[in-house]
């Protein structure tokens, strides 16, 4: 036997009539079908709070009954309803009540007096729905708590990778496919000059050569190490402790060290840069000894 036709031999049924007759046939068409879990009531008013503690798979509802019909029960489950999918299969004489009971939330419906055969179908399809439905809505809180679970580690990873940047470098930059930087982190402003938004030396590779040597020159940047540097960015490739020079406004030079790595998009389409620099104190002080 499938494991699904088991779990709905295994299902939990409740049969609500207020007639002992009726539930004793349908008890007794369940059994020979081989169903194990059924209960009954003939008190309508206990439906609520036995569907709370046992949250049936399927309720049998008879709607003409004292007291409380099968649509205030059915309007009842509705309230505090955990799950959106109310699995109710009313028990009805009266042709014009079909229509009524699917519209206040019932699933299916089966006539008295009752067909057998019907019933037992009926039955089992509705279950088979159930379960699916059941299957379903697990599957998507696994998947929900799956996503938030990796959504926490991608954090965690992302912040342990952030701080062992920080302690090999001296700056973690991102930039765009335009080449703006997007994301910095470490003291890039006031080491470099450049701010969010900025390209390096605050100079776009699309620039017109009067620009670039009047840019170039007014920020201090090396022109060849720049046009360098512009060429391996223009082919996408990555860079590894590459080198170049900034002179200061007030006649001294600073060099710079900085790695970095094309990003792509999951259709492969170029995204921008990546990548670390750290200013290269010791060789400018090892160059000053020297000199």
């Amino acid at each position: 036997m499938m494991m699904i036709e088991r779990e709905i031999l295994d299902a939990n049924i409740l049969i609500v009539d207020d007639q002992e007759a009726n539930i004793s046939l349908l008890e007794q068409v369940l059994s020979e079908a081989g169903y194990t879990s059924v209960t009954a009531t003939t008190n309508p008013e206990n439906v609520f709070e036995m569907h709370l503690m046992n949250r049936y798979d399927l309720i049998l509802l008879d709607l003409q009954m004292p007291v409380m019909d099968g649509f205030e029960v059915m309007n009842a489950l509705k309230v505090n309803q955990e799950d959106a999918y109310l699995p109710v299969l009313v028990l009805t004489a009266q042709p014009n009540h079909k229509l009524r009971a699917l519209q206040a939330g019932a699933k299916d419906f089966i006539s008295k007096p009752f067909d057998l055969v019907e019933v037992k179908t009926r039955i089992h399809n509705m279950l088979e729905v159930r379960l699916l439905y059941k299957k379903l809505e697990n599957y998507n809180k696994v998947l929900e708590n799956t996503v938030l679970e990796r959504t926490a580690e991608l954090r965690e990873s992302e912040a342990r990778y952030r701080s062992l940047t920080e302690l090999a470098s001296d700056w973690y930059w991102e930039q765009d496919e335009n080449m703006n930087f997007t994301k910095i982190y470490g003291p890039v402003s006031d080491m470099l000059g450049v701010k969010i938004g900025n390209s390096i030396g605050t100079i776009h590779i699309e620039q017109s050569k009067d620009d670039e040597t009047s840019n170039s020159q007014s920020t201090g940047w090396d022109e060849v190490e720049r046009k360098n540097l512009q060429s391996i960015i223009a082919a996408r490739q990555p860079f590894l402790d590459f080198i170049f020079h900034r002179n200061d406004t007030d006649g001294s030079q600073k060099r710079y060290q900085v790695s970095g790595e094309p990003m792509f998009d999951g259709h492969c389409r170029f995204v921008g840069y990546r990548g670390i620099g750290v200013e290269l104190l010791g060789a400018i002080h090892l160059k000053n000894e020297a000199n």
